[in-house]
């Protein structure tokens, strides 16, 4: 498939694909015609970057991690060596601490919007 038509299948813009390609995160071969020719993993690839990257993971790190990860089904197929074992610890608890905060967050709008509602109703 061609690049517009990942990026409609991802929802990620064409700029962004080609970013991840800079970056390595992301290949493809090229047509004879130089146009990029990506196959049906890039989907999931894609789309395994972008939550990464929505979890606070920067491109550095990704590039380090999907080496370890088969793009078919997120399953590890390597281990990552010491140093990127401790990157990820680190980041995995950052990751654990956030959805912590997210937690208490959403527990307050909870509150918040029970006592609103209450109030609403007359109670």
């Amino acid at each position: 498939m061609r690049i517009g038509e990942l990026a409609q299948q991802t929802g990620v813009s064409v700029r962004s694909l080609r970013y991840y390609e800079a970056k390595g995160l992301l290949s493809s071969p090229r047509t004879s015609g130089g146009q990029r020719d990506y196959d049906e993993t890039a989907i999931t690839r894609v789309c395994r970057i972008q939550e990464m990257f929505a979890a606070g993971i920067n491109s550095d790190t990704i590039g380090e991690l999907l080496p370890c990860i088969h793009d078919t089904d997120g399953t590890p197929n390597a281990a990552a060596t010491p140093f990127l074992v401790d990157k990820l610890t680190e980041e995995r608890e950052r990751i654990a601490q956030a959805l912590a905060d997210m937690r208490r967050t959403a527990e307050v709008l909870d509150g918040v919007l029970a006592a609103a509602r209450g109030s609403a109703s007359g109670g």
